[in-house]
């Protein structure tokens, strides 16, 4: 792809999923709602520069079209009591399809898994974990982690701080 064509994408359309493409109107919703899903269609046409009802022509399309999945309320874990963030990442005994899909269903019932990932490399799935501290990561280890059969091993990261915290990337700032 030439300069000029990546250029054009940075503020123009964005080819996605299906071989379609979102112009930059798209691109200005999708960036407003994934800042703040509560507009209204009056606030996010006049953000993206149209009136409400082509704004929700619009908005419809793009969840149509499976581009806007949902809307969710961002919770904060430390309100809730649950300040700390684990990743553990996890090696199973088997690999064959069965057991990582049985696996992975386990892991999406356990309430403290925020994100379970099915990865390539030296372990088989990386989670992310929200608890209260080291006394309640033993708690989750022992009475839900390793009740689930299969766990060959297990290694946990302790974040110390986010850097940076976001549900999706912005469609305004792919290139």
């Amino acid at each position: 792809m030439s300069r000029s064509q990546k250029n054009n994408l940075s503020v123009g359309s964005l080819p996605v999923r299906g071989g379609a493409e979102l112009d930059l109107i798209d691109r200005r919703i999708l960036s407003a709602l994934r800042s703040d899903g509560r507009l209204t269609m009056a606030e996010l046409g006049e953000k993206v520069g149209l009136s409400a009802s082509p704004c929700w022509t619009r908005v419809k399309r793009l969840e149509a079209s499976g581009l806007i999945s949902g809307y969710v309320a961002l919770l904060d874990h430390g309100a809730l009591g649950l300040p700390d963030t684990v990743f553990v990442e996890i090696t199973l005994n088997r690999h064959d399809d069965s057991a990582l899909e049985t696996f992975g269903e386990h892991l999406a019932r356990i309430p403290e898994v925020i994100e379970a990932h099915l990865v390539t490399g030296e372990y088989d799935y990386l989670v992310k974990v929200a608890v209260a501290g080291t006394q309640d990561y033993e708690r989750f280890l022992r009475d839900r982690l390793y009740r689930i059969e299969g766990i060959r091993h297990t290694r946990s990261t302790f974040a110390l701080r986010a850097m940076k915290r976001s549900v999706c990337v912005d469609p305004m700032q792919i290139v």
